[in-house]
């Protein structure tokens, strides 16, 4: 695109008075934005078209009264009658005043549709960052849950179920144990929503004599959209149970609470 050409092109003049179409006026805006050279242009135009204004303002009633004085050499007691022959109406200065108001319309126009240009642009930078921030949450929660299924599939991995218990048989739960780095990836999906000031605790359980060990307390259960934990397993677990405690856990587990329980297969 040559700047030079589109500048003479007296396209630029037709947008500052307002006689382009929407496509046009778009077009005129964007080529701004990239080329001050036209930018300015349309800066010197507008300056232009403001100061032909001016220019073609009527002299105030009292300018043109004293002015007249001036030319009859009138003192302020004077009086003198002068014939006056009728001239033709000044068609010209109405022409200009014309002019001004539809370059001024122009203007106006001009500066709402430029107003409303950068609205736009900037609603649709706001709703570009919007996208890209998903897309990069999207990536995040691609890779973690790559990265989780690798894990819980690792041949080392012992996949335990918790079956639901007494009162809340209708809960479950999963132990992923990978054994050679004494990892656990907890699923708690089937568990509900722990109540005000209680969180539920992972026991490791030996069942001859029947020995419990805390794994610790699921404090984030609520808040995590996943329910997957990961928790530290250093014993020689034969089952695990998950419970509900006071908030900070229990020394023992509230067997009365036990809401699911599950034995580890022997290989």
């Amino acid at each position: 695109m040559n700047i030079e050409d589109y500048i003479e092109s007296g396209v630029l003049e037709l947008y500052v008075a307002g006689q382009l179409s929407e496509p046009e006026n778009r077009e005129v805006y964007e080529l701004m934005i990239k080329h001050p050279e036209i930018l300015q242009e349309v800066l010197e135009i507008e300056s232009a078209v403001i100061r032909l204004t001016q220019s073609v303002a009527p002299i105030s009633r009292n300018n043109l009264f004293t002015s007249i004085k001036d030319r009859l050499k009138l003192g302020d007691n004077d009086v003198k009658v002068v014939s006056i022959d009728r001239k033709k109406t000044n068609y010209v200065h109405y022409l200009g005043w014309a002019a001004a108001v539809l370059l001024g319309a122009g203007l106006l126009w001009t500066f709402n549709q430029n107003n409303q240009l950068e609205t736009e642009v900037t609603n649709v930078n706001i709703e570009k960052n919007y996208l890209e921030t998903q897309l990069e949450d999207s990536r995040t929660d691609l890779a973690e849950t790559e990265e989780l299924l690798k894990a819980i599939t690792d041949k080392d991995v012992i996949t335990v179920s918790l079956g639901g218990q007494a009162n809340f048989e209708n809960t479950y739960a999963k132990v992923y144990w990978n054994k050679k780095d004494n990892t656990i990836y907890l699923d708690g999906q089937g568990l509900p929503d722990a109540p005000a000031g209680k969180v539920y605790q992972l026991w490791s359980l030996k069942l001859d004599p029947l020995t419990p060990t805390s794994l610790g307390t699921v404090d984030a259960f609520n808040t995590d959209k996943d329910k997957i934990f990961e928790i530290k397993n250093d014993n020689e677990s034969q089952a695990f149970g998950i419970t509900l405690e006071p908030e900070g856990g229990s020394e023992t587990p509230t067997m009365e609470q036990l809401y699911t329980l599950g034995v580890v297969s022997q290989p």
